[in-house]
């Protein structure tokens, strides 16, 4: 009896998304489309039919809101809060009119008449190249599903009981598919798409399943059954791994293990180098949510408050009130800490309903975005200052320009500014009058005129993500081009320290905010520029403490002396990488390591 030969071992890259090594055999999840009937409704039978829509809506909040609750109870508030933009999806007023207009127009049913309208939204937003509106439109298709499978009288498929464990490789997961899942029998999950924000990733952090994402076709190159090997570290995927390799990732996770315990044993120890000198490091957040893990890994402020997500989860511009509790829970929580807000990075490519665009643009991240968005629309911007303003009451705050190019713009921001607290004053309101205002440096433009721009402002905040792009004209999000997105570029290198020095002959402070701040190879670099603070995920934070507690002032300066006179950015990769393994010595990371 002859038997088929093993399997090649075959190694997927993708996007890590949630941390930890697992292997198993493979599930392949795949949501069969829906089949939408069309049929015409008589005119008699119109409001029935209104009303089993309505019907619909209520049933889906039922089980959108129960399935909150079972989250808030197994993971916590914060995960659960997922589903409030849920229901405010289902709510969405402009959607349900729509529907019930398109139904009374054209008599159709309600289940195609509900399908097109969705269907038209999403259109319009998958249009739209930004990665937070991608993210959102799995929200909006969980939402959308759900519905439609109320009104056909369907019962979804889901993750809930699986025959052993498994690997889930899937299209995409819904957050809703992913409240569902059972730990005991999810080893893993891997996805064509999806991204590290993404809603179901966040709850798969919170299971702690590893996962990976982004792999375009995996779900075509796996089989039911296969063994699979998922390296949520590294974002890998072996296919049919050998003996070998499951004894080397065996050694690995092991060893992982015991380097984040050594780790995460300096998290509430000072962020100082061993000679003393103490640097400072703060986090990166998406609003009052994140609080928890601000004090969990000992931040020491806020550095970049994204506002955003305050906006695009609504259908219309939020009140000046809405902004002003966000932005002050934050505050006051985090009281006497410092928190730093970025004033609305918004338009362009995130077209939102309530934002009066015009005209749609073909290089929306080079158009009518951030800083000129707001400057066109000043009462909205003015609005959005008043309230931050506001929380300055309860807390030490300071206040940054998104997308700044050149003096005029940040003038003119200053001038809004002036207004707000003019108008504050005459309503008798609270405020801090010397809140410090900053400009990000993330254009090339910003960048060589910082001299200039320091006159007007009181600190530099360097956005790295945009600014390496528009450096290099690499769209870091296209496959093609984004080999090319290299932080360690001279170009990139002598930006950053052009604006330091600038900022330092001025007698500016100077914050790095971009995913460089975050990386353990590239922290010593950007404190031996003399940044003043990095602001990072505050998950990042144990690693990069423990690194800079390893080293001294004097091996920083070095080393960025050192990474300036290279014309390879390769060969300062090299360079980075024997720092960060002579620091870390045994604890060096295997994929950090020369």
């Amino acid at each position: 009896m002859s038997t088929s030969p093993p399997k090649p071992e075959v190694v997927l890259k993708g996007v890590p998304a949630s941390p930890g090594v697992t292997h198993g055999q493979a599930f392949v999840f795949l949501q069969k489309e829906l089949e939408i009937p069309y049929y015409q409704i008589e005119k008699a039978q119109l409001p029935a039919e209104i009303k089993r829509f309505e019907q619909a809506i209520a049933q889906t909040r039922g089980q959108i809101s129960k399935l909150r609750a079972e989250v808030a109870e197994r993971l916590g508030e914060q995960e659960a809060q997922i589903f409030d933009a849920h229901l405010l999806v289902l709510e969405d007023i402009a959607l349900i009119d729509e529907t019930i207009r398109a139904v009374t127009d054209s008599g159709h049913n309600v289940e195609y008449c509900y399908h097109t309208v969705a269907k038209r939204y999403m259109d319009a937003l998958g249009k739209i190249d930004d990665e937070y509106i991608k993210e959102r439109m799995t929200d909006i298709r969980d939402v959308t599903r759900r519905m439609l499978h109320n009104l056909l009288g369907h019962t979804a498929a889901t993750l809930a009981r699986l025959s052993g464990q498994r690997v889930i490789v899937s299209e995409d997961l819904t957050p809703s598919e992913t409240a569902s899942l059972d730990k005991g029998g999810v080893l893993g999950l891997v996805t064509n798409v999806g991204s590290q924000t993404s809603h179901a990733v966040i709850m798969a952090r919170s299971l702690q399943i590893p996962a990976v994402v982004g792999l375009h076709d995996v779900t075509d190159q796996v089989e039911n059954g296969d063994y699979i090997l998922v390296d949520g570290y590294e974002g890998l995927v072996i296919l049919h791994p050998t003996e070998p390799t499951l004894a080397r990732y065996g050694r690995i996770q092991e060893r992982r293990r015991d380097i984040r315990k050594v780790i995460d044993a300096v998290i509430a120890l000072p962020a100082e180098t061993k000679d003393g000198t103490v640097l400072r490091l703060v986090a990166n957040i998406n609003g009052p949510e994140d609080l928890p893990d601000v004090r969990r890994f000992h931040a020491e402020g806020v550095g970049l408050y994204r506002t955003e997500s305050l906006f695009i989860q609504r259908q219309v511009y939020p009140p000046e009130e809405e902004q002003f509790d966000a932005y002050r829970a934050v505050v006051e929580g985090l009281r006497p800490q410092t928190v730093v807000v970025r004033t609305l990075d918004l338009g362009g490519d995130k077209q939102v309903g309530w934002i009066p665009m015009t005209h749609s643009e073909n290089n929306p991240f080079m158009g009518f975005r951030a800083i000129r968005f707001c400057l066109e629309h000043r009462d909205l911007f003015r609005e959005q200052l008043r309230a931050i303003l506001r929380a300055s009451a309860f807390g030490t705050v300071k206040i940054m320009y998104p997308m700044i190019s050149g003096v005029n713009e940040l003038i003119q921001a200053n001038v809004v500014l002036t207004e707000a607290k003019r108008e504050l004053r005459t309503r008798n309101q609270a405020f801090d009058d010397d809140v410090e205002v900053g400009a990000m440096i993330e254009i090339p433009s910003a960048a060589w005129t910082a001299d200039q721009l320091a006159d007007h402002c009181s600190f530099f905040s360097i956005g790295t993500n945009d600014l390496i792009q528009y450096l290099l004209a690499v769209d870091r999000v296209n496959d093609r081009v984004a080999h090319l997105y290299e932080p360690s570029h001279p170009a990139v290198l002598r930006a950053i320290k052009h604006v330091v020095d600038a900022a330092r002959t001025h007698g500016l402070d100077v914050c790095v905010c971009g995913e460089m701040a975050g990386d353990p190879l590239f922290a010593p670099l950007l404190f031996g520029f003399g940044v003043d603070d990095l602001s990072l995920s505050p998950s990042g934070l144990p690693e990069v403490k423990y690194l800079l507690r390893s080293t001294t002032r004097e091996r920083m300066e070095a080393l960025a002396a050192s990474a300036l006179q290279q014309s390879d950015p390769q060969n300062t990769l090299a360079l980075l990488r024997r720092f960060y393994a002579e620091h870390m010595g045994e604890l060096a990371r295997p994929d950090l390591s020369p």
